[in-house]
């Protein structure tokens, strides 16, 4: 395809052999050049092949520990990498309480998805909460639980350095 200066036209990568019935849908140039010098040789991705990708040992570093076993994981975007990683998280850990926390759990999963984090975090047995709605009082005892006497983790710190 000639380049007219003006706007550039993506090369048709589209190619029917002889001997198939559908045209063939390169990937890439350099595809299609393959299926140039094989040509009817060759047929261009008629198999599908099953495969499991092979595991991989990762870390999960979660945002508060707020008791013995009991987590908070502050979410503001919710990837899909990050909705796997915590299903296997709950799967290896049953011991630990992971408490996700979503900024917006009213929030879509994608423009084009109506589950919302919360709605896929409950179909997957994820306890959450949204920021908007606050924490329980049983989560909040176990914070208050945990702190040395005398100082409410609710209440900000003072500034020392500062003049009162």
């Amino acid at each position: 395809m000639a380049y007219t200066g003006q706007t550039k036209k993506k090369a048709d990568l589209t190619l029917l052999m002889s001997h198939e019935t559908k045209p063939r849908k390169y990937k890439s140039k350099f595809e299609r050049t393959v299926g140039d010098l094989l040509g009817t040789r060759a047929s261009y991705e008629p198999d599908k092949l099953k495969f499991i990708q092979p595991s991989k040992q990762r870390l999960y570093i979660p945002d508060f520990k707020i008791g013995e076993s009991t987590y908070i994981e502050s979410k503001g975007k919710w990837t899909a990498e990050d909705r796997a990683k915590h299903v296997w998280i709950k799967e290896q850990h049953p011991d630990k309480r992971i408490i996700l926390l979503f900024q917006n759990a009213k929030v879509r999963l994608s423009k084009v998805s109506k589950t919302t984090y919360g709605d896929w975090a409950t179909k997957n047995g994820l306890e959450w909460y949204d920021w908007k709605d606050g924490l329980p009082e049983d989560i909040i005892k176990i914070t208050d639980d945990n702190q040395p006497s005398g100082r409410n983790p609710r209440r900000g710190r003072r500034n020392s350095s500062k003049p009162k």
